[in-house]
């Protein structure tokens, strides 16, 4: 059984930081061959906040993300894993939707609000109440209403974490154990 796990970043948050780094030692553990999109935006990386920019900065990625999977073909996999962090959860669903990979899983690190609009299915998310990225309260409310899962932690900025160390090493076992668990 051929099983491919793909890597979604977010603009600043590579798949060398926790939430991406040990998800990937998660499928990997599980038999997944590991494919990892690279991106970086040009210019001004400051588009928090900024509508247009962010739109600008998701057009720019996605274009990179479907040169880098050009030459993946999904019927080659019998299980296939998106594991996406911030705009990349966006670029993940979006992809999944264009290409009407329906039997693709999601797991969704702090997603943001145009996520939803791309219908993730088979999905799972992961998102701090301080998430400066997002309304924390349209996120939820946008998960909920597409049935996806999603686990909040209480104080937990856009990387998952508090500024505490302990209480963040606590949160990431959290969410790797509940990562691991979705992957199986």
């Amino acid at each position: 059984m051929r099983k491919l796990a793909v890597f979604f970043p977010g603009i600043g948050y590579t798949c060398d930081k926790p939430l991406l780094f040990y998800a990937e030692k998660l499928a990997i553990k599980s038999g997944y061959e590991i494919k990892r999109i690279s991106y970086s935006l040009p210019g001004d990386r400051k588009i928090r906040g900024d509508k247009e920019k962010i739109e600008e900065a998701f057009r720019f990625l996605y274009t990179c993300t479907e040169d880098s999977l050009s030459d993946t073909d999904p019927s080659q996999y019998d299980e296939i894993l998106f594991i996406s962090k911030s705009i990349g959860t966006a670029i993940a669903s979006a992809y999944a939707d264009k290409y009407k990979e329906n039997t693709v899983r999601h797991v969704l690190y702090t997603p943001l609000e145009a996520t939803f609009g791309f219908r993730p299915q088979n999905a799972i998310s992961f998102l701090g109440t301080k998430d400066p990225w997002s309304v924390p309260e349209d996120v939820i409310r946008l998960a909920k209403e597409a049935g996806v899962p999603m686990h909040v932690y209480e104080n937990a900025n856009h990387s998952l974490e508090t500024g505490d160390v302990l209480k963040d090493i606590d949160i990431l076992k959290d969410v790797m154990e509940k990562t691991e668990r979705f992957i199986g």
